[in-house]
């Protein structure tokens, strides 16, 4: 793999986000053993995607749930041969640009607790 990774928004139901969805039932569901009923909920509706393309397969995503009181980073998941190469910090750092973009600077980032280092 190539070390160029493309970050990207993404609308909910394109082909990228479907495969981001996919990418969070492999990484959530079948890794982590998250109930499959709790991975999707309302919010996936009107957040705002990102993926993260490696040699044009989606290799990570993120959403943005915008807030009245704060942009919230959450369901970060990166395709489990990729960790460790930076992808999840450029996806947060992408989507918290995205924000302040849009007068936001505030972020609230959910997270287990092995990821308090971002």
């Amino acid at each position: 793999m190539s070390n160029l990774v493309t970050i990207l928004p993404v609308p909910v139901f394109s082909l990228l986000c479907n495969a981001a969805f996919a990418l969070r039932r492999e990484v959530f569901v079948w890794e982590q053993k998250v109930p499959e009923a709790e991975e999707h909920d309302q919010h996936d509706l009107t957040a705002t995607h990102f993926v993260a393309i490696v040699d044009g397969e989606v290799v990570g995503t993120l959403r943005l749930i915008d807030l009245p009181e704060h942009s919230k980073i959450g369901r970060v998941a990166v395709r489990q041969a990729l960790r460790g190469q930076g992808i999840a910090r450029k996806l947060i750092a992408a989507a918290m640009a995205h924000a302040r973009q849009r007068g936001q600077d505030r972020f609230y980032l959910t997270a287990q607790s092995d990821k308090l280092g971002f």
